[in-house]
């Protein structure tokens, strides 16, 4: 089973992730991660976070996603996107962002999991 990176520091505005280096926002998976770039599929706050943006957690094997919702709980998710994660079967946990990064650093540990992280708002 491919691992999933741990997030191994998390400020406002700040994540550090293990082998991947620093950044503000995390698209993480099985086997890898990059920065999270909002503009490739049009997400904003409202109206949240896009099925296109866990497409790419579920084609790197991701059985279990965790999505943030940022430090403040200002992002939204969706519902189209917890319909497409539900309809195929997938785990799925929306929470404030250093909880987010809680759950899905004890799920890396012995799952396949995906996540989605906003550091700020």
């Amino acid at each position: 089973m491919k691992r999933s990176p741990l997030v191994t520091r998390i400020s406002w505005g700040r994540m550090e992730v293990d082998g991947l280096g620093r950044g503000k926002d995390w698209k993480l998976y099985p086997g890898g991660g990059r920065v999270w770039n909002w503009r490739e599929t049009g997400t904003d706050h409202v109206p949240g976070i896009q099925p296109a943006d866990v497409a790419e957690l579920l084609e790197h094997g991701a059985e279990v996603v965790v999505l943030s919702r940022g430090m403040q709980l200002v992002l939204r998710t969706c519902p189209e996107t917890l319909d497409l994660l539900e309809g195929r079967g997938i785990e799925v946990h929306v929470l404030e962002t250093r909880k987010a990064v809680e759950l899905y650093n004890q799920l890396a540990r012995d799952r396949p999991v995906g996540g989605l992280f906003h550091s700020t708002c």
